[in-house]
Protein backbone atom coordinates (compact mmCIF):
# COMPACT_ATOMS: atom_id res chain seq x y z
CA UNK A 1 0.00 0.00 0.00
CA UNK A 2 1.31 3.46 -0.95
CA UNK A 3 2.34 5.76 1.86
CA UNK A 4 -0.33 8.26 2.82
CA UNK A 5 0.29 11.92 3.60
CA UNK A 6 -1.59 13.19 6.65
CA UNK A 7 -2.30 16.73 7.86
CA UNK A 8 -3.29 16.55 11.54
CA UNK A 9 -4.46 19.35 13.81
CA UNK A 10 -4.13 18.96 17.56
CA UNK A 11 -1.27 16.49 17.22
CA UNK A 12 0.32 17.35 20.54
CA UNK A 13 -1.79 15.00 22.67
CA UNK A 14 -4.82 12.73 22.79
CA UNK A 15 -6.12 11.06 19.67
CA UNK A 16 -4.20 13.45 17.42
CA UNK A 17 -0.86 12.38 18.88
CA UNK A 18 -1.78 8.68 19.04
CA UNK A 19 -2.94 8.54 15.43
CA UNK A 20 0.00 10.62 14.19
CA UNK A 21 2.40 8.15 15.82
CA UNK A 22 0.46 5.18 14.43
CA UNK A 23 0.62 6.61 10.90
CA UNK A 24 4.33 7.35 11.20
CA UNK A 25 5.12 3.96 12.68
CA UNK A 26 3.67 2.22 9.65
CA UNK A 27 5.64 4.44 7.26
CA UNK A 28 3.18 7.20 6.38
CA UNK A 29 4.12 10.88 6.16
CA UNK A 30 2.60 13.39 8.58
CA UNK A 31 2.32 17.15 8.87
CA UNK A 32 1.81 17.32 12.64
CA UNK A 33 0.44 20.62 13.90
CA UNK A 34 -0.06 22.10 17.36
CA UNK A 35 -0.44 25.57 18.81
CA UNK A 36 3.13 25.33 20.14
CA UNK A 37 5.77 23.99 17.76
CA UNK A 38 7.72 22.54 20.69
CA UNK A 39 4.81 20.17 21.40
CA UNK A 40 5.33 18.29 18.12
CA UNK A 41 9.05 18.79 17.40
CA UNK A 42 9.91 15.58 19.26
CA UNK A 43 8.25 13.63 16.44
CA UNK A 44 11.04 14.75 14.11
CA UNK A 45 13.62 13.33 16.48
CA UNK A 46 11.87 9.95 16.33
CA UNK A 47 10.70 9.81 12.72
CA UNK A 48 13.07 12.12 10.83
CA UNK A 49 11.95 13.70 7.58
CA UNK A 50 8.74 11.64 7.44
CA UNK A 51 7.17 14.23 9.75
CA UNK A 52 6.75 17.96 9.21
CA UNK A 53 6.10 19.74 12.54
CA UNK A 54 4.13 22.96 12.16
CA UNK A 55 2.87 25.58 14.60
CA UNK A 56 -0.83 26.10 13.99
CA UNK A 57 -3.52 28.01 15.83
CA UNK A 58 -6.72 27.05 13.99
CA UNK A 59 -8.34 30.34 15.03
CA UNK A 60 -5.83 32.20 12.81
CA UNK A 61 -7.09 32.08 9.21
CA UNK A 62 -3.83 33.14 7.56
CA UNK A 63 -1.78 30.71 9.63
CA UNK A 64 -4.15 27.89 8.64
CA UNK A 65 -3.75 28.72 4.95
CA UNK A 66 0.04 28.86 5.24
CA UNK A 67 0.27 25.61 7.21
CA UNK A 68 -1.88 23.64 4.77
CA UNK A 69 0.02 25.07 1.80
CA UNK A 70 3.35 24.31 3.49
CA UNK A 71 2.34 20.68 4.07
CA UNK A 72 1.18 20.28 0.48
CA UNK A 73 4.32 21.93 -0.86
CA UNK A 74 6.57 19.81 1.32
CA UNK A 75 5.02 16.41 0.57
CA UNK A 76 3.48 17.08 -2.85
CA UNK A 77 -0.01 15.92 -1.92
CA UNK A 78 -2.48 15.50 0.94
CA UNK A 79 -4.28 12.19 1.41
CA UNK A 80 -5.81 12.59 4.87
CA UNK A 81 -6.84 15.87 6.49
CA UNK A 82 -7.61 15.06 10.12
CA UNK A 83 -9.30 17.77 12.19
CA UNK A 84 -8.70 16.86 15.81
CA UNK A 85 -8.09 20.26 17.46
CA UNK A 86 -10.81 21.12 19.93
CA UNK A 87 -11.71 21.47 23.59
CA UNK A 88 -14.70 21.42 25.93
CA UNK A 89 -16.61 24.11 27.78
CA UNK A 90 -18.06 22.93 31.09
CA UNK A 91 -21.05 24.82 32.39
CA UNK A 92 -24.83 24.93 32.46
CA UNK A 93 -26.52 26.95 29.71
CA UNK A 94 -27.31 29.79 32.14
CA UNK A 95 -23.75 29.84 33.48
CA UNK A 96 -21.62 30.11 30.35
CA UNK A 97 -20.53 33.50 29.08
CA UNK A 98 -21.15 34.56 25.50
CA UNK A 99 -17.44 35.26 25.10
CA UNK A 100 -16.48 31.74 26.16
CA UNK A 101 -19.03 30.25 23.77
CA UNK A 102 -17.71 32.34 20.86
CA UNK A 103 -14.16 31.25 21.66
CA UNK A 104 -15.26 27.60 21.82
CA UNK A 105 -16.88 27.81 18.38
CA UNK A 106 -13.84 29.63 16.97
CA UNK A 107 -11.81 26.49 17.61
CA UNK A 108 -14.27 23.60 17.39
CA UNK A 109 -16.31 24.81 14.41
CA UNK A 110 -14.65 27.72 12.62
CA UNK A 111 -11.17 26.27 13.13
CA UNK A 112 -12.28 23.07 11.42
CA UNK A 113 -13.97 25.07 8.66
CA UNK A 114 -10.78 27.04 8.05
CA UNK A 115 -8.71 23.89 7.63
CA UNK A 116 -11.26 22.31 5.31
CA UNK A 117 -11.53 25.42 3.15
CA UNK A 118 -7.73 25.71 2.95
CA UNK A 119 -7.31 22.06 1.99
CA UNK A 120 -10.12 21.67 -0.54
CA UNK A 121 -8.46 23.46 -3.49
CA UNK A 122 -5.51 21.04 -3.22
CA UNK A 123 -7.75 17.99 -2.83
CA UNK A 124 -9.96 18.99 -5.76
CA UNK A 125 -6.92 19.60 -7.95
CA UNK A 126 -5.47 16.16 -7.19
CA UNK A 127 -8.89 14.50 -7.48
CA UNK A 128 -8.64 12.64 -4.20
CA UNK A 129 -8.40 12.98 -0.45
CA UNK A 130 -10.10 12.02 2.78
CA UNK A 131 -11.34 14.63 5.25
CA UNK A 132 -11.68 13.09 8.71
CA UNK A 133 -13.28 14.98 11.59
CA UNK A 134 -12.99 13.93 15.22
CA UNK A 135 -16.49 14.46 16.57
CA UNK A 136 -18.00 12.79 19.63
CA UNK A 137 -20.92 10.68 20.72
CA UNK A 138 -22.07 14.05 22.10
CA UNK A 139 -22.36 15.26 18.52
CA UNK A 140 -25.47 13.07 18.31
CA UNK A 141 -26.98 13.43 21.76
CA UNK A 142 -26.66 16.09 24.44
CA UNK A 143 -26.25 16.03 28.20
CA UNK A 144 -26.45 18.72 30.89
CA UNK A 145 -23.30 20.62 31.88
CA UNK A 146 -21.69 20.11 28.45
CA UNK A 147 -24.47 21.68 26.39
CA UNK A 148 -22.27 24.17 24.55
CA UNK A 149 -19.62 21.57 23.75
CA UNK A 150 -22.42 19.33 22.47
CA UNK A 151 -23.77 22.16 20.32
CA UNK A 152 -20.34 22.75 18.78
CA UNK A 153 -20.15 19.07 17.86
CA UNK A 154 -23.69 19.06 16.46
CA UNK A 155 -22.57 21.91 14.18
CA UNK A 156 -19.40 19.92 13.41
CA UNK A 157 -21.53 16.91 12.43
CA UNK A 158 -23.82 18.80 10.06
CA UNK A 159 -20.87 20.60 8.48
CA UNK A 160 -19.29 17.26 7.54
CA UNK A 161 -22.57 15.67 6.44
CA UNK A 162 -23.18 18.49 3.97
CA UNK A 163 -19.53 18.51 2.93
CA UNK A 164 -19.62 14.81 2.04
CA UNK A 165 -22.40 15.47 -0.46
CA UNK A 166 -20.67 18.52 -1.92
CA UNK A 167 -17.25 16.98 -2.58
CA UNK A 168 -18.15 13.43 -3.58
CA UNK A 169 -17.96 14.30 -7.28
CA UNK A 170 -14.34 15.43 -6.83
CA UNK A 171 -13.21 12.04 -5.49
CA UNK A 172 -12.99 13.37 -1.92
CA UNK A 173 -14.28 11.26 0.97
CA UNK A 174 -15.50 12.44 4.37
CA UNK A 175 -15.69 10.57 7.67
CA UNK A 176 -16.80 11.58 11.15
CA UNK A 177 -15.16 9.66 13.98
CA UNK A 178 -17.39 9.62 17.07
CA UNK A 179 -15.54 8.49 20.21
CA UNK A 180 -17.24 7.63 23.46
CA UNK A 181 -15.49 8.10 26.81
CA UNK A 182 -11.73 7.48 26.76
CA UNK A 183 -8.94 7.80 29.30
CA UNK A 184 -7.36 10.85 27.66
CA UNK A 185 -6.64 14.29 29.14
CA UNK A 186 -9.73 15.73 27.42
CA UNK A 187 -11.46 16.69 30.65
CA UNK A 188 -8.51 18.32 32.37
CA UNK A 189 -7.61 22.01 32.55
CA UNK A 190 -5.55 21.91 29.34
CA UNK A 191 -8.48 20.60 27.28
CA UNK A 192 -11.53 22.13 28.97
CA UNK A 193 -12.66 25.51 30.28
CA UNK A 194 -15.04 25.71 33.23
CA UNK A 195 -17.60 28.49 33.66
CA UNK A 196 -18.56 30.21 36.89
CA UNK A 197 -21.07 28.13 38.84
CA UNK A 198 -24.55 29.06 40.06
CA UNK A 199 -25.55 27.36 43.31
CA UNK A 200 -29.01 26.50 42.00
CA UNK A 201 -27.49 23.95 39.62
CA UNK A 202 -25.24 22.22 42.17
CA UNK A 203 -27.43 19.09 42.63
CA UNK A 204 -27.60 18.45 38.87
CA UNK A 205 -23.91 19.33 38.49
CA UNK A 206 -22.93 16.75 41.08
CA UNK A 207 -25.16 14.15 39.44
CA UNK A 208 -23.65 14.70 35.98
CA UNK A 209 -20.09 14.89 37.33
CA UNK A 210 -20.61 11.57 39.12
CA UNK A 211 -21.99 9.99 35.96
CA UNK A 212 -18.97 11.14 33.94
CA UNK A 213 -16.49 10.05 36.61
CA UNK A 214 -18.01 6.58 36.80
CA UNK A 215 -18.19 5.99 33.06
CA UNK A 216 -16.18 3.06 31.77
CA UNK A 217 -13.39 4.65 29.76
CA UNK A 218 -11.69 3.04 26.80
CA UNK A 219 -7.96 2.74 26.14
CA UNK A 220 -7.07 5.49 23.64
CA UNK A 221 -4.15 3.44 22.29
CA UNK A 222 -6.62 0.78 21.18
CA UNK A 223 -8.15 3.22 18.66
CA UNK A 224 -5.22 3.34 16.23
CA UNK A 225 -6.23 0.31 14.15
CA UNK A 226 -9.72 1.71 13.65
CA UNK A 227 -8.38 5.08 12.48
CA UNK A 228 -5.90 3.48 10.08
CA UNK A 229 -8.50 1.06 8.73
CA UNK A 230 -10.91 3.90 7.98
CA UNK A 231 -8.39 5.96 6.01
CA UNK A 232 -7.37 2.83 4.06
CA UNK A 233 -10.95 1.82 3.24
CA UNK A 234 -12.00 2.04 -0.39
CA UNK A 235 -15.48 3.17 0.64
CA UNK A 236 -15.24 4.59 4.17
CA UNK A 237 -18.43 5.37 6.08
CA UNK A 238 -19.61 8.90 6.77
CA UNK A 239 -19.83 8.05 10.47
CA UNK A 240 -17.98 5.58 12.68
CA UNK A 241 -18.32 5.11 16.43
CA UNK A 242 -14.97 4.75 18.17
CA UNK A 243 -15.49 2.38 21.07
CA UNK A 244 -18.30 0.08 22.16
CA UNK A 245 -20.52 2.55 24.04
CA UNK A 246 -21.73 4.63 21.11
CA UNK A 247 -24.13 2.34 19.28
CA UNK A 248 -26.12 1.14 22.33
CA UNK A 249 -26.46 4.70 23.61
CA UNK A 250 -27.49 6.21 20.29
CA UNK A 251 -29.83 3.33 19.46
CA UNK A 252 -31.83 4.07 22.62
CA UNK A 253 -31.76 7.82 21.94
CA UNK A 254 -33.05 7.46 18.38
CA UNK A 255 -35.71 4.94 19.39
CA UNK A 256 -37.01 7.45 21.94
CA UNK A 257 -36.93 10.28 19.40
CA UNK A 258 -38.86 8.31 16.79
CA UNK A 259 -41.43 7.19 19.38
CA UNK A 260 -41.96 10.83 20.41
CA UNK A 261 -42.34 12.01 16.80
CA UNK A 262 -44.80 9.19 16.15
CA UNK A 263 -46.81 10.14 19.24
CA UNK A 264 -47.22 13.69 17.99
CA UNK A 265 -47.44 12.84 14.27
CA UNK A 266 -51.16 13.64 13.99
CA UNK A 267 -50.55 17.20 15.14
CA UNK A 268 -47.48 17.46 12.90
CA UNK A 269 -49.45 16.29 9.86
CA UNK A 270 -52.32 18.64 10.59
CA UNK A 271 -49.89 21.56 10.30
CA UNK A 272 -49.16 20.66 6.65
CA UNK A 273 -52.40 22.25 5.43
CA UNK A 274 -53.59 21.91 1.89
CA UNK A 275 -51.08 21.58 -0.98
CA UNK A 276 -50.12 24.94 -2.44
CA UNK A 277 -49.69 25.37 -6.20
Amino acid sequence: MAKKVWFITGASRGFGRIWAEAALERGDLVAATARKLTDVEDLSERFGDRVLPLALDVTDTEQVKKAVAAAYGHFGRLDVVLNNAGYSLVGMIEEVSEGDVRTLFETNVFGTLRVIQAALPFLRAQGSGHIVGVSSMLGLTAIPLLGLYCSSKWAFESLHESLAQEVKAFGIQVTLLEPGAYATDFGNATSAKTSAELEAYNPLRQQVASMITNMEKGDPRATSDAALTIVDAEAPPLRLFIGSSGLPRIRSVYEARIALWEKWSELSNSAQGRPQN
